[in-house]
């Protein structure tokens, strides 16, 4: 999801105009490799230039620290487009199983082919190529299926991502249906991963997520927005309750003012770094992130692509609408207020 990198890099620019030494401190921990390799913007598309739109390539990936780094799918594949104003954000989820051309890539000895798009990432890793080279096969990937390129990316690590949440103490949530969790077991009334439910004794109960508006702990936030089997529209409506999650993240460091303190918003960011790789290319991250102070967190607007529901081929994967493929040119063109203006159902639920 989220994620999280662009999100904290709006609030922080919001927050300290001015000292771009304070954010270079902030963020000096991130780790940063190249994840977007041929994916990048040319020079003739504004390269490491900043006046232009910025899209980025947000990736949330399920590893633990015992697993192989080529035994890793993107569950979550999200494109964060900002307009040349860069007063306005825009979060596009692309669904795990749309089926997509991926082209061969060397470093990892994948010959290239079809399949899902959170499986491209997979076949970037292999042979010792690791996340870096999922990532660069993604993106690659996504830039022939939208034409979008791109000026950074990210990889948020889920099993790291519950700190950060932990940081901002709740999340505020609104959840459409009772969810019941695929992933975790209350266990006297605590929270536990099933595998781990299941070596000890106690009273357990299915973790439900239940309808209603409130403040989500940490684990219970990232679990919700990790939910998909038993849902409506299965994994359009985890990819909204995402979007969600990164909003309510915005919104409660805005409001607490993490987001206008240095210390705390340090403190927020250093454990976002173990989360998290981050690529903007050659421009240093105090002013990638100067340059996104404009954006607060109720500029965040959430777009669906196929109308957010299943749009299956006979190989049951899915397939972009046409009007999807019309909304990406509108990102790759910058213009996507006018788009959106012309076609207001690609607005998700901005709760």
């Amino acid at each position: 999801m989220v994620i999280l990198g662009a999100v904290l890099m709006m609030i922080s620019g919001t927050a300290i105009v001015g000292s771009k030494w304070v954010i270079d401190q902030a963020t000096s921990n991130i780790e940063q490799r190249d994840l977007l390799g041929v994916a990048g913007k040319t020079d003739a598309e504004g390269g490491d230039s900043l006046e232009g739109s910025i899209d980025m390539l947000l990736l949330g990936i399920d590893h633990r620290a015992s697993w192989e780094e080529s035994d890793t799918r993107a569950d979550t594949i999200i494109i964060l487009h900002i307009p040349a104003t860069h007063d306005q954000a825009y979060l596009i989820s692309i669904p795990r199983d749309t089926e997509v051309t991926v082209p061969p890539f060397p470093a990892s000895g994948y010959g290239g082919g079809t399949a899902k798009a959170t499986e491209a990432f997979f076949h970037g890793a292999q042979n010792g190529a690791g996340h870096s080279g999922g990532a660069r096969l993604m993106a690659e990937t996504l830039k022939n299926l939208t034409g979008i390129s791109f000026d950074g990316a990210a990889i948020i690590n889920f099993s790291g991502f519950r700190s950060v949440i932990d940081s901002l103490g709740t999340i505020p949530i609104c959840v459409d249906e009772d969810t019941p969790s695929i992933h975790m077991t209350l266990v006297d009334g605590k929270p536990m991963w099933n595998s781990d439910a299941e070596k000890v004794s106690g009273d357990k109960q299915q973790v439900v997520h239940k309808k209603g508006c409130r403040e989500m702990q940490g684990w219970e936030a990232l679990d919700f927005s990790r939910q998909r089997y038993g849902l409506d529209n299965g994994d359009y409506d985890r990819q909204k309750n995402q979007q969600k999650l990164l909003k309510g993240m915005a919104k409660k460091a805005m409001a607490d003012g993490i987001a206008t303190n240095p210390l705390k918003l340090g403190e927020l960011i250093k454990s976002a770094g173990e989360a998290f790789v981050l690529d903007v290319g050659e421009v240093p991250i105090a002013d990638f992130v100067f340059t996104l102070r404009g954006v607060a967190a109720n500029d965040l607007v959430m777009l669906r692509t196929n109308g957010g529901s299943f749009n299956g081929n006979d190989e049951g994967r899915e397939e972009l609408t046409p009007l999807s493929r019309e909304m990406f040119r509108a990102v790759k063109n910058d213009t996507l207020a006018e788009f959106i203006f012309a076609n207001p159902t690609v607005l998700a639920d901005q709760q």
